[in-house]
């Protein structure tokens, strides 16, 4: 009896043991992984106080090549602001834009290292349907970003509109800001063409950190697309061609309506990997996958106490209507849309390509759905792994024209 109580306390001792070694190993793997180097990539509040060796620049005309300790040398010879600082000299704001000539493909940023673009800022003059904003990846030939610059933040009807939102940001008066994450590994190239008969003036400034980028991060992608008009009783096509495995992350729509009533009554569709005739995902409505609902109508009462009903412009982080022109029954008749929704948080992931359409539908006087042809245009915004297939060609400046 008392060798099976001492066999007994000397197992318990054993495993005791064992318990406490693993625990104190589980500790110390805590410890490792709290100490890993952080690369400087997804910054947010919960992580802000986390040293890095991430090295922070930014180009803009006061430093195009964004080097260190190179910003603000332009002098008077070479400055286009060199007539406003005539009085003051080099470093104060001697070249703060550029000038872009009608024709020209400018160079906003050639960057040759492993990094991260976070945050874009800029102002462009000039009509923006005629400024086409592209973004090469690496060793790429092709585009993976193409798209005229305003609807590529937002502002496909050419006016500002406040926009406020996780990824974009366009504030008074004209200011354009792409929060979107673009990592690259070798290489970034970012360019503005002006397809215009006028010179624009580019105010800009591109924010970034040189760092690793780990082997699971995929390249940022942006298409343009326009119907003008979308053809009768077909869907519109948002994006189509994408081959690869990657992740969808937002839809921007200009949405013109050529008829009375109720316009958004099509559903959105997602056919993923192999789908034929019938999509994985399908919504319920235009203004469902816009996060509204009912029309975007709110109703209050005017000033002689008569209920009214009005679209209601709205932004929040992931989704918005952000913009209405409501016309002016004079030369301005057509109700035109700005409309924003960001996979921020329920990315649509694909493995081996993707298609995405909306459906151009209202309402018949009988209640029946009325297929429309209504004047639209997008921009697909995803994230996958490179090589992609080439983009379609991008628009004249004839067909890019916003009537």
């Amino acid at each position: 009896m008392l060798s099976l109580i001492l066999n007994s306390n000397k197992l318990n001792r054993i495993i005791i043991m064992k318990i406490s070694i693993l625990i104190a190993l589980f500790a110390l793997s805590l410890t490792a992984s709290a100490q890993e180097k952080y690369n400087g990539l997804n910054s947010n509040l919960g992580n802000l106080f986390l040293m890095s060796d991430a090295k922070s620049r930014s180009i803009s005309p006061e430093n195009y090549t964004g080097d260190k300790g190179k910003g603000g040398m332009a002098t008077l010879e070479e400055g286009n602001a060199r007539k406003a600082a005539r009085n003051l000299g080099q470093g104060w704001k001697v070249n703060p834009y550029a000038i872009i000539q009608p024709g020209e493909i400018f160079t906003m940023a050639e960057i040759d290292a492993s990094g991260n673009i976070q945050h874009i800022w800029m102002t462009p003059t000039g009509n923006w349907r005629y400024s086409i904003f592209r973004i090469y990846w690496d060793d790429e030939t092709e585009p993976s970003v193409e798209c005229p610059v305003g609807d590529f933040f937002g502002m496909g009807w050419g006016e500002y509109a406040h926009l406020n939102s996780l990824a974009v940001c366009v504030n008074p008066g004209s200011a354009f800001n792409s929060y979107w994450q673009m990592p690259f590994r070798k290489k970034c190239k970012i360019t503005m063409e002006n397809i215009g008969t006028k010179v624009m003036k580019l105010y800009y400034q591109i924010d970034y950190c040189e760092t690793e980028v780990p082997e699971n991060a995929a390249y940022f992608h942006a298409q343009f697309r326009h119907a003008s008009p979308n053809k009768y009783k077909e869907p519109y096509t948002i994006i189509d061609g994408i081959k690869g495995k990657g992740q969808y992350v937002g839809t921007y729509l200009a949405w013109q309506v050529n008829n009375n009533g109720w316009w958004g009554e099509g559903e959105i569709k997602f056919y993923m990997d192999g789908d034929t005739d019938f999509p994985t995902i399908c919504g319920t409505g235009t203004e469902d996958y816009f996060c509204g609902s009912y029309d975007f109508d709110t109703r209050t009462k005017n000033a002689a106490g008569v209920t009214e009903t009005h679209y209601t412009e709205f932004n929040t982080p992931y989704c918005g209507m952000h913009q209405v022109i409501r016309g002016d029954g004079h030369y301005r008749v057509m109700q035109r849309f700005g409309l924003y929704r960001w996979h921020i948080v329920d990315p649509i992931r694909f493995e081996k390509d993707l298609k995405v359409t909306i459906q151009d539908l209202g309402w018949n006087a009988d209640r029946t759905y009325l297929p429309q042809k209504s004047d639209i245009s997008s921009v697909a915004f995803w994230y996958q792994q490179e090589p992609h297939n080439p983009f379609p060609k991008i628009m004249s400046r004839e067909e890019l024209e916003i009537h």
